[in-house]
Parts: C-alpha cells; sequence; structure tokens
C-alpha cells in the first residue's frame, strides 16, 4: 500500500501580509497581529468547532504555498538552509531551522484563538501570508505542550532581538487604531532580510491596505512614510 497521501485545505487564512516581506518569523511574536480562518465549504460545519471555545490557544497546520509552486516548477529542497537570523551566511540543517524550505513545505503555528464569529475563527499572533491554505486545526494543552525548561538551540541567541521603532504620531493615525500596535510590532521584530545594513536604503512594507516606507540605522528603525 503507498504511503503517499493527498491532503486538501480545510481553510484559508486572511492577514495583514500580501506578501511575505514583514511577516514574524515566528507565530506569537507580535501577539496585537488579527487574522481570520475562513472554512472551505466543505468544511464550514458548526458541529466542528462544538468546545473549541474553551481552549485559548491553537495550533495551525499549514503549507508554505509559494514554496509550494517553487516545488511545482521545478525547485528542489536542500538539506542545509541559511537561518536569517545567523545573517544569512552560517548553514544548518533543515530539521534544526523552521525554514519554509522543506521536503513537504509544512508550517506550524500556534495562535491565541480570540473567538468564533459567522463561523470564522478570530486568531491572535499569526505568521501566515494573507491566503495562506490551512489543512488542520488541533488545541493547544499546555500541560503537554508547554517546555519551559527546553533549550532552544542557535534560535536563543537571537531570541530577544529588537529595533526601537521611531514613528510619527501622525503616520500612525493614518491606520484603523486596532492595527497600529500591531504594525509597530512587526516593526520592531526587524523585517529585513539579516544580511542588509544599508542606513540609506528604504524599505516598503504591505500591511493590509497601507505602504509602510522605513529605514533602519544601527538598532533604530524610522518610519519615513505611510500612504
Amino acid at each position: 500500500m503507498s504511503e503517499a497521501y493527498t491532503i486538501l485545505p480545510i481553510a484559508h487564512i486572511r492577514t495583514d501580509f500580501p506578501d511575505k516581506f514583514g511577516i514574524p518569523r515566528q507565530s506569537g511574536l507580535v501577539p496585537e497581529l488579527t487574522a481570520r480562518i475562513v472554512f472551505e465549504p466543505d468544511y464550514r460545519d458548526p458541529h466542528a468547532l462544538v468546545g473549541l471555545e474553551g481552549y485559548s490557544h491553537l495550533w495551525l497546520i499549514w503549507q508554505f504555498s509559494t514554496v509550494a509552486a517553487e516545488y511545482a516548477a521545478g525547485k528542489r529542497w536542500r538539506p542545509t538552509v541559511r537561518p536569517p537570523r545567523l545573517g544569512g551566511n552560517a548553514r544548518r540543517g533543515v530539521f534544526a531551522t523552521r525554514s519554509p524550505y522543506r521536503p513537504n513545505a509544512l508550517g506550524l503555528s500556534c495562535v491565541e484563538l480570540a473567538g468564533i464569529e459567522d463561523g470564522d475563527l478570530l486568531v491572535k499572533g499569526a505568521d501566515l501570508l494573507d491566503g495562506t491554505p490551512i489543512y488542520d486545526i488541533k488545541p493547544y494543552l499546555p500541560y503537554v505542550d508547554a517546555h519551559p525548561e527546553a533549550r532552544g538551540g542557535f534560535a536563543d541567541a537571537t531570541a530577544h532581538y529588537g529595533l526601537k521603532v521611531e514613528c510619527d504620531p501622525a503616520f500612525l493615525a493614518k491606520l484603523p487604531k486596532e492595527k497600529q500596535a500591531a504594525l509597530l510590532g512587526v516593526l520592531q521584530n526587524d523585517p529585513r532580510p539579516a544580511y542588509q545594513h544599508d542606513p540609506q536604503r528604504v524599505y516598503t512594507l504591505d500591511f493590509g491596505t497601507n505602504k509602510v516606507r522605513f529605514t533602519v540605522d544601527g538598532q533604530t528603525l524610522q518610519v519615513r512614510e505611510i500612504l
């Protein structure tokens, strides 16, 4: 019997990230980010959500859809990758990282359940591209899923990395009030590729319906414009 197995999306997520630039590198880094999980018609059954409101957090199993498209076009996965937080120079085994370039291009994220509305799930802290397919949803169980004493490997060295963000309040006011803290959190986590350090370079981040232009000099990120 073949071990190959076809899985279909049960839902897609709607987020403020139309492009992968700016997406937090891990779920939960920016808890102010909000997203909506919209179920596909075949799985949009209220009975499937009975009891879910009793949990505060969920596991999402999803696909790096842009990577899957690259694989379909002929690109192959590699056994080693260059983690961004190591400057993009040092290599590590793909299974020692959370790189999207994995054999099956699957992602795993822990998000906070903020509510259930019209059959959709409202979640916070997601690190997913807008439109990402969701393959499964499981409750987070703190008595078995939380291990505060666990070692974090090389990722521990950059766990608390962050930038100082300077933004004119008049710029920030162009965003809905509920999105302002989320944007500041995204910027604080430094959306740039780790190998780019040009203080003169102006970066553009698409965030929801807005475009955010900024520069970074040392540990300070300066918002130049929000459109």
